[in-house]
């Protein structure tokens, strides 16, 4: 039987990046009739640690928009496409009751505990990207970008929990954590496929060999009856990979069918022709926190534009190890956490905070002032920000702060603070999955139910 190279595989599947977003070609994935309508992307940004909460909560729904709280008072301009919901609790942590920052983050986007059993290996579960990552990813040359602004590489180990849990929020399975990119420079090459002379391959797209995919997919079919259930169970996430990589060849060569009638003179869309065209990408000199993390925001914007990926995560800062020289002082974030009502303490915490969110106004504000189709790049997104703390002093989890951005495509109903929300990490994540249009048959960890007044009403 004829092998295929894996390498040559991945490299085809890089060709699309090397071609910025054109006016011709239409939105892969999207069914016949709909190519007018963008598709839904979804994105994470993370603060760790909580907040000051007098001011992040709003003081009522009614003053929200007009008179933010400190904390939010950068989003002004944004706020009516934005939604802040109190009453979002955390997952429970115990056994692990002494181990509030090994999973404030690992628990973020997974709403779940890890397996008490095996504390000293990955053992959690697939986090909600990366759920998004497996439909949506299907359609874009990248399935998903995670992206970080310090090193995953903090070394604790609270109740004996493996130190992966402390600097990752991505988990493609629940064993395996995804890597984030720090450097902004290798995030711009990734996006762009750029290598250097004596390390490009010349495999071409056309040696992929689409009959191959076909007797994969049924010789597993087949061995599959043969197999007890556990090994089915890992045939099954098998079969799903090789199924992602078949349509996302699907979608790259409809990509290129498109671009060469578009040489050739056909314009076969003109859905893109108002359309802003793609940022530029200004990698920062100096040292400043807030140059580096808008470079990073920007590098997501441009994944989204140019339809490279669907799926962002970004990394704001991790547990332990982050400090702010930039706001005029240099102790760490977490010592401050624990303030016991220290005002300077205090003070500092809140001008964190206020800084971390005003990073994510950077991002949404831009992503508001791109024309996209009959709306924004933003009107096309749903950006949550949030902690997986509320309060950093004693470690608090019953109201974890969010804010989503972005309409979803329609599916969210923006300008609003729900001062009471009846659920969980879990429910939202599950509500935010089905807004972007990704099918799940299942909750995601703790949740019960979907939160209906997030929903814009049909």
């Amino acid at each position: 039987m004829r092998r295929i190279n894996r390498r040559a595989c991945l490299k085809g599947l890089g060709v699309s990046l090397s071609l910025p977003w054109m006016d011709s070609l239409g939105w892969a994935g999207v069914p016949a009739g709909k190519a007018d309508k963008p598709p839904v992307r979804l994105g994470f940004m993370y603060m760790p640690h909580g907040v000051i909460m007098n001011q992040f909560w709003p003081a009522n729904p009614e003053s929200y928009l007009l008179s933010p709280p400190p904390a939010l008072e950068s989003l002004r301009g944004v706020l009516d496409q934005c939604v802040v919901m109190k009453g979002i609790s955390g997952v429970p942590i115990a056994p692990f009751n002494g181990a509030p920052h090994a999973l404030e983050l690992s628990t973020w986007l997974t709403a779940t505990l890890p397996a008490p059993e095996k504390r000293n290996e990955i053992n959690i579960a697939i986090s909600a990207d990366q759920i998004a990552a497996k439909h949506l990813g299907a359609f874009t040359a990248l399935p998903s970008l995670e992206l970080a602004t310090m090193p995953q590489t903090w070394k604790e180990n609270q109740e004996g929990l493996n130190e992966g849990y402390y600097s990752h929020c991505s988990f493609s399975s629940p064993t395996q954590a995804v890597p984030a990119e720090v450097n902004p420079r290798n995030v711009l090459n990734r996006l762009f496929s750029k290598q250097e002379p004596n390390k490009q391959e010349s495999t071409p797209l056309s040696e992929l060999d689409r009959s191959l995919l076909d007797i994969v997919l049924g010789g597993a079919r087949d061995l599959r009856r043969t197999l007890p259930v556990s090994d089915q169970r890992k045939l099954d996430e098998y079969l799903d990979s090789v199924r992602s990589v078949e349509r996302r060849i699907a979608a790259i060569e409809a990509r290129q069918k498109e671009a060469s009638l578009e040489k050739a003179g056909v314009r076969t869309s003109k859905r893109h022709a108002s359309d802003s065209p793609p940022i530029e990408i200004r990698i920062p000199e100096g040292e400043k926190r807030s140059e580096y993390m808008q470079v990073m925001c920007d590098l997501n914007i441009l994944a989204f534009q140019t339809d490279m990926t669907r799926v962002s995560t970004y990394i704001g800062s991790t547990p332990n190890g982050a400090s702010y020289p930039e706001l005029g002082f240099n102790d760490q974030h977490h010592s401050n956490t624990h303030h016991n009502n220290d005002p300077e303490k205090i003070r500092k915490i809140a001008l964190i905070t206020e800084f971390n969110i005003r990073q994510f106004a950077y991002m949404v504000k831009k992503m508001a002032s791109l024309r996209e189709a009959d709306g924004t790049l933003l009107d096309n997104c749903i950006m949550m920000w949030g902690s997986g703390l509320e309060d950093g002093n004693i470690h608090a989890r019953e109201n974890l702060p969010f804010v989503i951005a972005g309409k979803g495509g329609g599916s969210i109903r923006t300008g609003q603070y729900f001062a009471d929300t009846k659920g969980n990490q879990g429910d939202l994540l599950t509500t935010l999955l089905a807004c972007a249009g990704v099918p799940n048959d299942r909750p995601v960890g703790i949740a019960t139910k979907q939160i209906e007044e997030l929903k814009a009403r049909a």
